[in-house]
């Protein structure tokens, strides 16, 4: 027993707690006995015993929240069923006083705030999870810590994944901007190196190929296919070889990706932090007077980076409490991000897949339209709040921290939902079917290919128009103005003077010679040449290559008898 009476105590603030916040330890002016404070807190609690206390809160669903029901207003939400706890052991009651604004305040945004009637002792107690703000210390008292507040951000779940998806998706930027470098470079390189090995050694057996050669056989060798260049020196084909191995290295690595992508990555967003929306400029919403706009607009707060957004106004501190309303409007609508706390975008998107799965329950893609950050924008101590002058503190703290420590209150957040987490950022499942997305770049491809076709066609048509009219004029120049040329015909099986068909060895004629080094050729050598005709071994075959009648070009006949009689001409050794 204590005798006579209880010595006089008075608060001490001393440090921050595991918390972070500055806790009240009771002190007498004699060295105090847990007698002594077991007795303090005895007479707290009779006083409070049956007293009215006015209790403020936020309108900050499922924490906390209100009802109107028989025309008195009722606190509910996990903040409220603590206190309810805090009622049963003390045997008090208590009255709301709400907020003018339903906003915490700091110093700069005291009107109408929490802060505003805790420190003019207009409420005992704020009954809400509080962000614990520095500069709101000086007007007011927070309790034990509550939890760890954690704002998410949640927003409309992308068409594809941030990380590509596509026939693009298997390397980064860097990397395609090399290849192509690579496919434009490689081409001249190995021309240029076949000029310098030539005019080096030279060797006359050597074939130097043209610089469209050489670009046709590196584009040939990426797409995997076949060349008929055949390179003889022993440098040239080490060097080919060289692009065959770098090829095959790349397009393994890109199938094997290919793959990975469409069958096994993960979906990510492309907003996953606050850097993100810094970087991005990415507009956001969050409900006016919370930890988010308080950490945004103080200088000392990280968040403070983001200022220029809400000079920008992509930035929205909405006053509607509605989270259905602001997910469908505003973010739906808008493309907006919108940052709330954990346990309400928990719920928030828990009730809407329930609805939406009630509507379709069919297509499953379709009952998550949005996606969950997993980063958390901001985190921060949360508790209860006090006047500076209060001594209820004493008796609720402990309680408070019991529950904390019990894990009554982690409980308390996670009741009513599921243990699986719903909707999450990869929605999964066992197939992955191909969309039209996905085959974006084939079809520009194609189309880039049809288009370039087109404009090379009437190019040459140009080419061979203005060709025609030059030719036409230098005839006419020397042969005189008289003389007409009979329009060219191509046919096969009259009697008349014609043209043969295009020869499948055009490399061999005057005008094809110019990529081609030595007098025998690259197909064949000379064997007979008798006038406007010569006879030449091709390939093992023997033919005769005559002139035109114009004096342009060769003509290639097959010495066969059976196949040289569909053509013109008689030949007599």
């Amino acid at each position: 027993a204590v005798r006579g009476a209880i010595p006089v105590v008075r608060p001490d603030r001393t440090g921050p707690n595991r918390y972070g916040t500055k806790s009240f330890v009771y002190h007498s002016d004699s060295r105090t006995s847990q007698a002594v404070k077991d007795a303090f807190q005895e007479k707290l609690a009779n006083e409070l015993k049956g007293r009215m206390l006015k209790v403020t809160t936020l309108e900050d669903w499922p924490l906390s929240y209100t009802e109107r029901i028989n025309g008195t207003l009722i606190g509910r939400g996990v903040a409220f069923e603590m206190l309810e706890f805090l009622m049963e052991k003390f045997k008090f009651n208590y009255t709301l006083v709400m907020p003018e604004h339903n906003i915490v305040g700091s110093s700069d945004d005291m009107d109408g705030s929490i802060i505003e009637l805790l420190a003019n002792e207009k409420a005992d107690i704020a009954v809400a999870f509080l962000p614990i703000l520095a500069d709101a210390r000086q007007h007011i008292l927070y309790s034990t810590g509550l939890d760890e507040g954690e704002w998410m951000m949640i927003m409309i779940r992308p068409l594809e994944s941030a990380s590509g998806s596509g026939l693009l998706a298997p390397f980064d930027r860097d990397v395609w901007i090399l290849i192509l470098v690579s496919l434009l470079a490689v081409g001249p390189i190995i021309y240029g190196l076949l000029v310098i090995r030539y005019y080096l050694t030279k060797d006359s057996e050597q074939v130097r190929y043209t610089l469209p050669h050489c670009i046709w056989f590196v584009y040939g060798a990426l797409m995997k296919q076949g060349s008929t260049l055949s390179p003889t020196g022993d440098s040239t084909r080490i060097l080919f070889a060289s692009w065959w191995i770098f090829i095959t290295i790349l397009t393994s690595f890109y199938t094997a990706n290919l793959t990975a992508f469409l069958t096994l990555s993960k979906f990510t967003l492309p907003i996953n932090n606050a850097e993100d929306v810094r970087r991005k400029s990415s507009p956001f919403v969050t409900i006016r007077g919370n930890a988010i706009e308080y950490a945004i607009k103080n200088s000392d707060e990280a968040l403070n980076s983001l200022s220029f957004l809400v000079d920008k106004h992509l930035v929205e501190f909405t006053t509607n409490l509605n989270d259905s309303d602001i997910l469908m409007t505003t973010v739906a609508k808008k493309n907006y991000v919108y940052v709330r706390d954990r346990p309400a975008i928990e719920h928030l998107v828990y009730n809407d897949y329930l609805v939406r799965r009630k509507v379709n329950p069919i297509n499953e893609r379709s009952h998550c339209p949005f996606a969950t950050a997993t980063t958390p924008f901001l985190k921060r101590v949360r508790a209860f709040a006090y006047p500076n002058s209060t001594r209820w503190n004493a008796l609720f703290d402990p309680q408070l921290l019991n529950m904390v420590e019990g894990g009554l209150i982690k409980f308390k957040l996670l009741e009513n939902l599921p243990k699986a987490e719903i909707c999450p950022q990869n929605l999964g499942g066992t197939e992955r079917q191909l969309k039209n997305r996905d085959l974006v770049m084939t079809y520009l491809v194609m189309l880039t290919g049809f288009c370039t076709s087109i404009a090379v066609f009437f190019s040459e048509m140009f080419a061979r128009i203005m060709n025609e009219r030059k030719l036409a004029k230098e005839l006419k120049e020397l042969n005189g103005p008289g003389l007409k040329l009979p329009p060219e015909k191509i046919t096969y099986l009259s009697k008349g003077v014609s043209d043969s068909p295009p020869p499948p060895y055009a490399e061999i004629f005057s005008r094809h010679t110019s990529g081609m080094i030595g007098a025998k050729g690259m197909f064949g050598s000379q064997i007979v040449t008798d006038g406007d005709a010569a006879r030449q071994m091709i390939n093992g075959r023997d033919y005769m290559v005559v002139k035109e009648k114009n004096g342009i070009g060769s003509q290639l006949i097959p010495m066969r008898a059976p196949s040289a009689a569909i053509f013109q001409y008689t030949y007599t050794n």
